[in-house]
């Protein structure tokens, strides 16, 4: 079993190698600018603090340490068209010949969505959940919010988002494998609903606002999705259905047969 295994860990291998030299050439050109990123990073924040308000920093080593999440995230975002270009390469060989030319179109949806995804967060909701949140009690509280959590925080957020537009692109994957088809979301809507809630409040902000900011886009997601599916891996109608039907045309002359003997 492992002889068999081998050749896909050696490829896994090569292509997370590949993957990994990437993304550390990104972070070493990103760490170059990283002010101007996280400059570009807090002006949603900056945009909602209350006029005697301000980010601060409470450990030593916090600013550095905010440097290094600044370059690794942006080096990531940058190197996504190549991440996901060394992924579709580790599972072409399981594709058929016309299925391994969806390359190019695949990674570039892809990295579009991820972006898309990443673009409605920062400049919808960010600002709008981020300022529920400071201002809220701002009568009774300054806010001083930390460069180091806010960084992690507006991080976690992108990447959610990101990964959540991503729903057609994968749905296609599948739709295109014959794992899934339109009639099989369709049923499966209502507890997608639940998830979507669920993962909606584990990656937004603890308040309602920015939760259905999440929510709303995903549930229009997974209609597109299903539009997808419909395109790409329709639902068979069953056989069964048409034997039925035969029958049933079949029982009157099988009747009218027997009325002509006994006549």
């Amino acid at each position: 079993m492992f002889d068999e295994l081998k050749p896909h860990l050696v490829e896994l291998r090569k292509r997370l190698f590949i993957s990994v030299v990437v993304i550390f050439v990104m972070f070493f050109a990103c760490f170059t600018f990283w002010e101007p990123i996280l400059a570009w990073m807090i002006a949603p924040l900056n945009g909602v603090l209350p006029a005697n308000s301000h980010v601060i920093f409470t450990k030593v080593q916090e600013p550095f340490f905010t440097a290094i999440k600044v370059s690794f995230f942006t080096g990531i975002i940058l190197s996504l068209p190549v991440l996901f270009w060394q992924f579709w390469l580790f599972v072409a060989p399981g594709l058929y010949e016309d299925e391994k030319k969806l390359v190019l179109p695949f990674v570039l949806s892809a990295t579009f969505m991820f972006l898309a995804g990443s673009i409605f967060c920062y400049y919808l909701v960010i600002p709008l959940g981020f300022n529920f949140l400071i201002n809220f009690g701002s009568e009774l509280f300054t806010a001083l919010p930390s460069i180091g959590e806010y960084v992690g925080f507006f991080t976690k957020l992108l990447v959610g988002f990101g990964i959540a537009f991503e729903l057609p692109v994968i749905t296609f994957f599948f739709a295109k494998l014959g794992l899934v088809d339109d009639e099989s979301l369709k049923g499966f809507f209502r507890y997608a609903i639940i998830i979507i809630f669920a993962v909606s409040a584990l990656l937004t902000p603890p308040d309602v606002l920015t939760q259905f900011l999440m929510a709303g886009p995903l549930v229009l997601l997974y209609g597109l999705s299903i539009i997808v599916a419909k395109i790409v891996n329709p639902a068979q109608k069953d056989d069964d259905d048409e034997t039925e039907d035969d029958d049933d045309d079949a029982e009157p002359t099988i009747q009218t047969l027997e009325k002509k003997d006994a006549e």
